[in-house]
């Protein structure tokens, strides 16, 4: 075997050289584009405003109702949520998820009834959140972590 390279093996191995650094230069920005949407990070908590607080009557719990969207890859959904804001006075207040705890059907304010009723399976929570008739395990979720920022009434939103 000789250590002498000859001229067609110099051009094969400057061709391979070439051709992959140029593959690379390609290749790598189009795998990562491919990629990058399955590694991006989703935020799924965060500070939801509903408004100035003198929106709410008190006493009367009034539906908020927002949307979130949620990347997934390419597939982009948008999931529509709802809270309750009952003043109980001038300056205090809850912010209940107008979710059942039974099986996460939305519940509906009656006044009539002064409860909020489950239409699914005839779930009954009162004012405050509690459970007072039907199959739900648990009372409303209660958002405890609000503020009132720049005249707005707020509350952390956690996407489960």
């Amino acid at each position: 075997m000789s250590d002498h390279l000859d001229r067609r093996e110099f051009v094969k191995i400057v061709t391979a050289a070439l051709g992959t650094i140029m593959g690379a230069i390609v290749g790598l920005p189009a795998i990562g584009y491919l990629i990058s949407p399955a590694l991006r990070v989703q935020k799924n908590e965060d500070w939801i405003s509903v408004g100035p607080l003198e929106k709410y009557p008190v006493g009367k719990p009034t539906l908020f109702s927002f949307t979130r969207s949620k990347v997934n890859g390419w597939e982009k959904t948008v999931n529509s949520y709802g809270v309750y804001v009952v003043r109980t006075s001038e300056t205090e207040y809850t912010i209940f998820s107008n979710m059942c705890t039974h099986l996460s059907c939305r519940v509906n304010w009656k006044d009539e009834a002064q409860e909020y009723i489950c239409p699914c399976h005839d779930g009954h929570f009162g004012q405050d959140g509690s459970v007072t008739a039907g199959p739900p395990p648990k009372p409303l979720i209660r958002y405890e972590e609000t503020k009132i920022e720049d005249g707005n009434l707020m509350f952390f939103f956690k996407e489960s």
